[in-house]
């Protein structure tokens, strides 16, 4: 049909003294519409349906208002897939002139573009991605990120949540990709990531850290120049599909935490993303990677480490001291220097002497106070109370005698744990007490004292 625009410039060029023939072959019309247009004095005037008989009708348009109100930026997929589920009807195309029509094409403008081709296995780009507007609208006292990884060939994409973006949750997130597709690709590309390299003039040198990494998985890690990021525009643009897809389709029912969170984006890629042909490549993610997968490097049989670790001296009280709180170490390595470890996404910190596992914690937020096992307090009491034995009376001698009968029987205690009570003297049994001798002046100690258990002057034993 043909539109006001057109229908005016076929009043001009008829105008002109062009023939229905060439107007119609120009425009690229039949000449029958040309001459009816012409004759009719314009195109016909636009069908129109009432609202009641509309698929998209008064309840449907008010649903996507809220919806709208909810997260401007929510997809028009993300809607459709949203009032679908509630019973909606109509198509996709439907939805999206009615989008179109509320806030204009979702699409900026066109710009040249090339796209790079990689071979199946040659590479895979990896970034992260800021998600802290959606954790605080959850109400998460934590950050959120997401760890984006995409198999440049296939485009199977892998998203990983967690609460930093530091060099351990970054190798870990790596790691979590090989084995989720089933092996390693020949690159890994990223920006100038400052948890695996620092920049120099305008080259990039990757930490140590990150060197062994690669030389673990055998492949090559490679930053992108400055400036350069259409060179890994795989792995950027599936982000403007996680914030406006997934998560502002989770922003209608949040997730309780990050597992949680995961979880679900694992189902959302495999359903709505890995099923579906790519707008690219025309095949679906998953029957790709099927094809890629022999093409990858092997998985390395052992695990790289990915926790953060550092060595801590076990001090005379035996703690050490991890992000601001103190944990309980074996009273036996007292002045020992050993490692301490924590893996990634487990609330655990460990301590290792001599790479055996010898106390395992639970993680405190940072500020509690010190963290003992209580294995570690009854083994450093006992050390340091010396396991003492005490002398105790089991019998007594009569009131009016002070000296303590020959007949005692010392009796033995261990001490323990926690605190003691003594009972008071009975004095009526134990006769009187009075203020003991000057035993630095010879003459002041009578035979008296000495016979009662006072210790003998010097000069007086034979």
């Amino acid at each position: 049909m043909m539109t006001q625009e057109e229908y005016m410039n076929v009043k001009a060029l008829h105008a002109g003294g062009w023939t229905i023939k060439q107007i119609a072959e120009h425009l690229g019309f039949h000449p029958q519409t040309v001459s009816g247009w012409l004759k009719n004095g314009g195109p016909p005037p636009k069908r129109s349906v009432p609202v009641d008989e509309l698929v998209l009708d008064e309840r449907w348009r008010r649903r996507v208002g809220e919806l709208l109100a909810h997260n401007a930026e929510l997809q028009g997929s993300s809607i459709f897939r949203v009032i679908a589920a509630e019973g909606y009807l109509g198509s996709y195309q439907t939805l999206t002139r009615y989008l179109h029509s509320l806030r204009g094409p979702t699409r900026g403008a066109v710009a040249l573009t090339m796209r790079i081709e990689t071979m199946p296995g040659e590479e895979f780009q990896f970034d992260w991605s800021d998600c802290n507007t959606f954790a605080r609208r959850w109400g998460w006292e934590h950050e959120l990120h997401c760890f984006g990884c995409v198999l440049c060939w296939s485009r199977f994409k892998f998203w990983w949540f967690a609460p930093s973006i530091d060099q351990a949750h970054t190798l870990e997130g790596l790691v979590r990709f090989f084995e989720h597709v089933g092996g390693v690709p020949g690159v890994g590309r990223t920006d100038r990531m400052g948890q695996l390299g620092r920049s120099r003039s305008k080259g990039f040198v990757f930490h140590p850290v990150a060197l062994a990494f690669a030389r673990h998985y055998d492949l090559a890690l490679k930053a992108c120049d400055a400036g350069d990021a259409k060179r890994k525009g795989k792995v950027e643009r599936p982000f403007r599909d996680l914030k406006r897809g997934l998560l502002s389709e989770l922003d209608l029912d949040p997730p309780e935490d990050i597992g949680e969170l995961n979880r679900r984006a694992g189902r959302w890629l495999d359903r709505y993303f890995h099923s579906v042909p790519h707008a690219t490549t025309k095949e679906a993610p998953a029957a790709r990677l099927v094809t890629e997968r022999p093409l990858l490097g092997a998985v390395a049989p052992v695990r790289f480490d990915t926790a953060v670790r550092d060595t801590r001296r076990v001090g005379r009280v035996p703690l050490v001291e991890w992000d601001t709180v103190f944990y309980s170490a074996p009273p036996e390595l007292a002045g020992k220097l050993i490692e301490v470890r924590q893996p990634v996404g487990y609330d655990v910190v460990e301590l290792r002497f001599l790479g055996q596992l010898v106390a395992l914690h639970e993680r405190a937020p940072q500020g509690s106070p010190p963290q003992w096992l209580p294995e570690h307090r009854q083994r450093a009491e006992a050390i340091v109370l010396g396991r003492r034995r005490l002398g105790v009376l089991d019998g007594v001698g009569n009131s009016a005698d002070r000296r303590w009968p020959s007949s005692t029987i010392a009796a033995t205690l261990d001490l323990e744990d926690g605190d003691y009570d003594v009972a008071v003297p009975d004095l009526a049994v134990m006769g009187a007490i009075g203020p003991h001798p000057d035993l630095s002046d010879p003459a002041s100690v009578s035979s008296q004292d000495i016979a009662a258990g006072g210790a003998e002057p010097e000069g007086t034993r034979s």
